[in-house]
């Protein structure tokens, strides 16, 4: 069993006719879209109910997941007390989560719970699911101040979980959208408001939740969202799955953004490669060139083409894989002769960089090939980012289905005599002054300018701003 649908809903107690006395009228959208969802839920009969909240126990370095086997809640803040909650916690799937993320590293768990009682995120969905449909267990999950890509690591953690328990899962993200979007609403007006509130519902057009992680940090402030690290935990636990998105709703009747959507999950529940999932090389990489120290590289979104099924990025993980289970090195002869020729029959520099849960976790490579042939390249760089990057401790087996890979092939520098020749956005730059070498790839974030890119590369080779270097440029075909 697995993830069967999940939903993105909002989680203002207005609603509720016990608490808005009336004024619920004024979101009669999103009332009916929630009673919607409700009889779906009801007609899929979940054992089990993942319900993420902004309002549950939240700390900045650590995902609460809820202890015990049953938890209370009523509407009572809101002068409805009558309006009552009790449900069972899914033990054995709070166990396994917790189990996976200990066994990762990873800051989840039951630790540091401050108050019990359910909270108004978690109730409102709960509100209209248990009207229709009580016959199911819950898991309720909080948010962190940790990146987006982070919360998106939480769910696949959630995914694995998933997959090896026998469940019918519905996935509830909760969080409401822009809290300014009216002048006479309860935060005022912000620009911001509704150009967030338009971008997420343009990004979940595209049918790929991984799009949620693209959003700027300045944006999620300044509209004042609540929703949208919990819908992001949402998109982890359906990472690498065919899904159809569906806009059931949106209005922003007080000033407030209420959005309900559903995902569905392709019934074949095939895997696919995600374009849009986008690793971040650190700034501190390691090369293994020969006669060249240790460089440091920086990778952003540059443009080169994302393949679906990329050999490259296929053979790196293979080659981890393998190496983590066997300790086998090295291609055989018949390995490279079922590889496309574009691998084997080219010799060029290459980056392995390896993520886990959006944080590096190794990056090794060579600006120059020191191999018969690339494939040979990323063979040996595979295993070195892997095993033998100073910074970090070998990668464990348990660890690699959480791993994200990509290969960055490097075309052969070239010796340039003037700064004129280079452009940050399509080249990356080499500096060299003597032994000491600084490596900057091209298309980075916030790097817009020659100077830029040639000051940065100095202070990562240790070179001062006023030393004369030598340059040279190439170009990256990046594989993710």
């Amino acid at each position: 069993m697995s993830i069967i649908r999940g939903y993105m809903v909002p989680h203002p107690p207005i609603i509720v006719p016990e608490i808005g006395k009336g004024e619920e009228a004024g979101a009669e959208n999103t009332i009916k879209a929630y009673e919607q969802v409700a009889d779906e839920i009801a007609e899929l009969k979940p054992d089990t109910i993942i319900i993420t909240s902004p309002h549950t126990v939240m700390y900045r370095d650590y995902f609460h997941i809820s202890p015990g086997e049953k938890a209370y809640g009523d509407f009572s803040k809101f002068r409805a007390p009558q309006v009552k909650f009790n449900v069972d916690y899914d033990t054995e799937l709070v166990a396994k989560i917790c189990e996976k993320a200990d066994l990762m590293d990873f800051p989840a768990g039951t630790e540091g719970e401050r108050d019990k009682s359910l909270d108004h995120g978690t109730m409102l969905p709960l509100y209209f699911i248990m009207k229709k449909y009580r016959d199911f267990k819950i898991v309720r999950i909080g948010l962190s101040g940790y990146s987006l890509n982070t919360h998106m690591s939480l769910g696949r953690i959630i995914q694995a979980s998933v997959d090896e328990l026998d469940r019918r899962i519905v996935f509830i993200a909760s969080g409401d959208l822009s809290h300014c979007q009216k002048e006479d609403g309860p935060y005022g007006f912000r620009k911001e408001g509704p150009e967030y509130d338009t971008k997420l519902m343009k990004a979940l057009e595209s049918d790929d939740l991984s799009r949620l992680k693209e959003f700027p940090e300045d944006l999620l402030d300044k509209s004042m969202e609540c929703g949208h690290r919990s819908f992001c935990i949402m998109a982890g636990a359906f990472y690498g799955i065919k899904t159809k998105i569906e806009l059931l709703s949106h209005e922003a009747p007080f000033g407030v953004g209420y959005g309900v959507w559903r995902v569905t999950p392709d019934a074949s529940n095939d895997k696919i490669s995600q374009s849009t999932e986008k690793s971040q090389v650190d700034s501190g990489s390691n090369s293994r060139n020969e006669g060249a120290s240790a460089i440091n590289i920086t990778s952003g979104s540059n443009n080169s083409e994302i393949l679906s099924e990329d050999p490259y990025v296929a053979l790196a993980k293979s080659t981890i894989k393998n190496y983590l289970e066997t300790g086998k090195e090295f291609l055989t002869k018949e390995e490279l002769k079922a590889l496309p020729n574009e691998i084997t029959s080219s010799r060029h520099g290459a980056f392995v960089s390896i993520h886990e849960f959006g944080e590096l976790r190794g990056c090794i490579g060579t600006i120059l090939p020191t191999e018969e042939n690339l494939a040979l390249e990323i063979n040996r760089n595979a295993i070195s980012a892997s095993t033998e990057d100073p910074r970090f401790n070998p990668i464990r087996l348990e660890e690699f289905p959480y791993l994200e890979i990509n290969v960055d092939v490097l075309s052969t520098p070239e010796h340039i005599l003037s700064e004129d020749e280079l452009d940050p956005k399509k080249y990356g730059v080499i500096v060299e002054k003597g032994r000491r070498r600084g490596l900057l790839l091209p298309d980075l974030d916030g790097v817009d300018s020659i100077d830029q890119q040639i000051s940065i590369a100095k202070q990562k080779a240790g070179i001062s701003e006023d030393e004369k270097v030598e340059l040279y440029r190439f170009t990256v075909e990046r594989h993710i």
